[in-house]
């Protein structure tokens, strides 16, 4: 703070008129906004003059700025003041040499930015167009400069004030073609300036957020690509030491990038109006898919050169010729090792005489160097010879197919089931097989395609299977004898197409199959593919025609629930594993136990929430299954039945736990009923005892809450079910606790809040079943047991005098005892000790009134009593005004009627308790003068 702002009023200087001090800054400003112009016109323009000026304008902007906000006026003359000065640096940058010095570009860069900050200064004017985007174009321009002067924390610095300015504008209500160019310029420059101080995280992300700014124009699109390229191709150009020193990616980058490039360019040419727009992008698009080729060259990944490309080479405008690509697919070629078509691009290099020599005679070098390794000469020999004889006989098609083929698998499998799938597949040699007298060849052709293909399916190489089987499928003849066998190609095509997840291919087979061979495991294999499709309902159906097949098996429902549960298909694990429940009752022979069946069911459903009831449902199935069965047979024996009996008690438990926390009482107690039964399965130990009466209890008590929950009474049956909740629950505590079968350790252990909450709720019930008598001797029985506590007795008394079915006896007897036991403690809780004075005082109040008045006289003197030898505060304030108010306030009523000892009697215990209560005191001395006119009466 500055000392004017705290001296007195009179010291105080007062302030300057504002509009002279704009005046007077603005009138410098523009004064040395002349001397530039002026020497701008000459052509004069000295480092040394810009620099004065630089400084000189940019302590002037600091001035200017602490008198913000400034009137619409002034703020037109700033605009002004601000374009001429950029006009100014732009006439000043029209003349300069080409060999400018770096402190010259940097004051002239400099002016500029004071520039755009004249405009952020008056911010938005009226008159002015789009003041924001056009102060947004000064920062941009800027920027550029300061970009290209390396000062790129400048840069960064009017890029981000730009885009500051920008971001508060719609972007979708900008249809001015420059306004929106300037958008992706900005971000793009904004790109760039990150990538040169390394931070590629904010580069890319910048790229990304362009991806929004491209408005549908080609131009944008195009220039977007080409940044996304020049940082492929940066990335690419960085060393291999520096990954290892830094650990950057470079390769990884690059493909990254590249591959943006490429989605760029190929959603520009949907927004491509022109024939010259379109063939820039092609252009841009097959150079970004050469880029592309190349790096997964040097990462190894050869069939991804392979597929970039095809793909270069397939467009539907012709492909790309450029001499290079025939290079990427040789050395592609060579590492996957097939030397027949590394051999096919290098002729193909040699007849293209656009490719330049030097690099012809390096493609022809690194073909036989992998060709010398790889036994090439043997594969093209292997080749050639079987293009030259395949218009033999059958049988030698056969054998000259199983030589080729070997082992199927392994190294060189892809390569080899390649050569083979083309060759089977050739018109000339599939004429071979023609007519009857070839069935036997065909069988043996068959035969040796499906083995093949079944090794590489057994390798997870399904793209190379699913071709070989698809070639076997041409040697098996189109009759109602080889019906099964066409069925199951179709059937192992779909596995194939199932295991590439191409799911509509798969679903085309298996229905293929159905037609020719309908059974269980098309009804299985189109359930796989609905799972893969995530049509749950689909899936589900799919299990219905299962059970209703033929050869139907339990086994594919215990499949069908693996398959579900791994692709966390729940509710068709749900309906999988409920079907297979009903089997178990048939006396079938079932892959897995009935209780596993459930145990899973119950962990499937209770990994999503709103299950619960379904949950209850099949935990009420398992219970009542070991009823009938008996839990031995239901549950196992030994160690194993009671881990699964545990298991089902701990999992209700819980449930009923998470939905009393929940407030879904209902549920609540239902489960806990059940914990309560299967707790009772296990051996009668302490501690299943202890959980058993826990359970009951809180099952109980759950109902008695969903009353107050719902604002309903409970039905006479409701009633009944808490009854017997309670009468098992009072039979097992007693059992607990009697006799020597627990010694004290032991029962310390019990939860006391078990004992609590059962004689809570055995006191409401009885309440309801109006057993008045019943409800004292509860209390009394919990009162004079160990687990009692003062708070417990606290509860109870505040519950009993309360409500519809308040029992003032019981309520005076728990309020008595806990009265006790606060004033036995070492340290007794007052503030509870008033609570309980006041409620007793209350109830004696109401159920006694004036038939006995010397009970609540001697409350009253009990409180005071208590009162007397405390230290100031230590008895609450409030309570202890209220003893002695009310006590006041009962001698009004016997002093009116002419009873002047019974009031005299009241005032006086009324005055002893004002006394030891602070802030009475002006109370007291009134209460004193009283009581002595009324003593002196006759």
């Amino acid at each position: 703070m500055r000392i004017a702002e705290i001296s007195s009023p009179e010291l105080r200087p007062s302030p300057p008129d504002k509009t002279d001090a704009y005046h007077r800054h603005l009138a410098k400003i523009e004064s040395t906004v002349k001397q530039l112009e002026a020497q701008s016109a000459a052509g004069k323009s000295s480092p040394g003059t810009t620099s004065t000026a630089a400084t000189d304008l940019r302590q002037l902007v600091t001035q200017l700025i602490q008198f913000a906000p400034f009137p619409n006026s002034l703020k037109l003359q700033i605009w002004k003041l601000s374009y001429r000065l950029w006009n100014a640096c732009v006439d000043i940058s029209n003349t300069a040499t080409t060999t400018i010095r770096s402190s010259a570009s940097e004051n002239h860069a400099e002016l500029r930015h004071i520039a755009a900050d004249f405009l952020s200064t008056a911010g938005d004017v009226s008159g002015v167009p789009s003041p924001a985007i056009k102060t947004a174009s000064f920062y941009h321009k800027t920027g550029l400069i300061w970009h290209k002067l390396r000062r790129f924390d400048l840069a960064s610095k009017c890029f981000e004030r730009a885009t500051d300015l920008l971001s508060k504008l719609d972007v979708a209500s900008i249809s001015d073609t420059g306004e929106r160019r300037l958008l992706l310029d900005l971000n793009l420059a904004r790109s760039r300036t990150a990538w040169e101080v390394r931070d590629l995280n904010l580069a890319v992300a910048l790229l990304n957020r362009s991806k929004s700014l491209l408005f549908g124009s080609c131009t944008h699109h195009i220039e977007l690509a080409k940044q996304c390229m020049e940082f492929g191709k940066q990335s690419l150009s960085r060393s291999n030491e520096e990954e290892k020193v830094s650990g950057y990616n470079g390769l990884g980058e690059a493909l990254r990038l590249m591959n943006e490039a490429l989605e760029v360019c190929e959603k520009g040419l949907g927004a491509a109006r022109t024939r010259e727009e379109k063939l820039e992008l092609r252009g841009l698009r097959y150079k970004a898919l050469r880029f592309i080729a190349a790096i997964h060259l040097q990462k190894e990944e050869f069939e991804s050169v392979i597929k970039c490309v095809k793909v270069l080479r397939d467009s539907n405008d012709g492909g790309d010729d450029h001499p290079s690509i025939s290079v990427l697919a040789m050395k592609a070629w060579l590492g996957l090792g097939r030397h027949a078509e590394a051999e096919k691009e290098l002729r193909g290099m040699v007849i293209d005489k656009g490719i330049p020599e030097g690099v012809w005679v390096s493609a022809v070098e690194a073909y036989f160097t992998a060709a010398g390794t790889a036994g090439a000469e043997t594969a093209k020999g292997v080749f050639l010879a079987l293009l030259g004889r395949c218009h033999v006989s059958a049988g030698a098609a056969v054998r000259v197919a199983h030589r080729v083929a070997g082992n199927g698998a392994g190294e060189g499998g892809r390569v080899r089931a390649k050569v083979v799938s083309e060759l089977v597949s050739d018109e000339r040699v599939v004429a071979l097989f023609a007519g009857k007298e070839t069935d036997k060849e065909k069988v043996a052709m068959h035969a040796v395609l499906w083995n093949c293909a079944a090794d590489n399916f057994q390798s997870k190489d399904y793209e190379s299977s699913a071709e070989l089987f698809e070639k076997s499928m041409l040697y098996i003849p189109y009759d109602t004898e080889n019906r099964i066998l066409r069925a199951k190609g179709f059937r192992v095509l779909c596995l194939c197409y199932l295991g590439l997840l191409r799911l509509d291919r798969a679903q085309e087979y298996i229905n293929e199959a159905e037609k020719l061979e309908p059974n269980v495991v098309c009804a299985f294999l189109k359930f796989k593919i609905y799972l893969q499709k995530n049509d749950h309902q689909g899936a589900i159906a799919q299990i219905e025609a299962m059970t209703a097949c033929l050869e139907f098996q339990p086994d594919f429902l215990s499949l069908s629930a693996h398959e579900a549960v791994a692709c966390h298909a729940f509710p068709v694990a749900v309906a999988s594993l409920s079907s297979m429940l009903n089997f178990y009752t048939s006396g079938k022979s079932m892959p897995t136990t009935e209780v596993t069946v459930v145990r899973t069911l119950v962990t499937v459903l209770s990994q999503e929430p709103g299950n619960e009831q379904q949950v209850l449902k099949f935990l009420k199935h398992a219970h009542t299954r070991a009823s009938d069965l008996g839990p031995d047979c239901f549950f196992g024996k030994e160690e194993v039945g009671r881990r699964e009996r545990n298991w089902f008690a701990v999992t209700s438990w819980n449930l009923g736990s998470k939905t009393g926390q929940d407030k879904n009482y209902d549920l609540s107690a239902e489960f806990l009923r059940l914990a309560s039964d299967f707790y009772a399965l296990l051996e009668g130990s302490t501690e299943n005892n202890v959980l058993v009466c826990k359970s009951l209890v809180l099952s109980a008590s759950s109902m008695i809450a969903l009353e107050f929950q719902r604002e309903a009474a409970m039905s006479e049956i409701e009633v009944k079910q808490v009854v017997q909740l309670l009468e098992r629950a009072g039979q097992m505590l007693k059992s607990i606790t009697a006799g020597n079968s627990l010694n004290d350790n032991e029962i310390n252990t019990i939860d006391p809040e078990l004992f609590f909450v059962y004689a809570l709720c055995a006191y409401d019930i009885q309440g309801r079943l109006n057993d008045i008598g019943s409800q004292l001797l509860s209390v009394r029985s919990f009162a004079n047991s160990k687990a009692c506590k003062p708070q417990h007795l606290l509860q109870i008394g505040l519950y009993a005098s309360q409500g519809v079915r308040s029992n003032h006896e019981v309520a005076t007897f728990a309020l008595n005892e806990c009265l006790s036991s606060f004033l036995s403690s070492p340290t007794p809780d007052y503030q509870n000790v008033a609570l309980v004075i006041r409620k007793l005082i209350a109830i004696a109040s109401i159920h006694k009134g004036d038939t006995d008045d010397d009970l609540v006289y001697g409350m009253y003197k009990q409180a005071y009593r208590i009162m007397v030898g405390l230290k100031e505060d230590e008895y609450p304030i409030e309570e202890g005004k209220w003893l002695a108010m009310t006590a006041w306030n009962r001698a009004a009523v016997p002093v009116r009627l002419g009873q002047i000892e019974l009031g005299r009697k009241w005032m006086t215990v009324g005055l002893d308790i004002a006394k030891h209560v602070p802030g009475m005191d002006a109370y007291k001395a009134c209460m004193g003068d009283l009581l002595s006119t009324l003593e002196k009466k006759p």
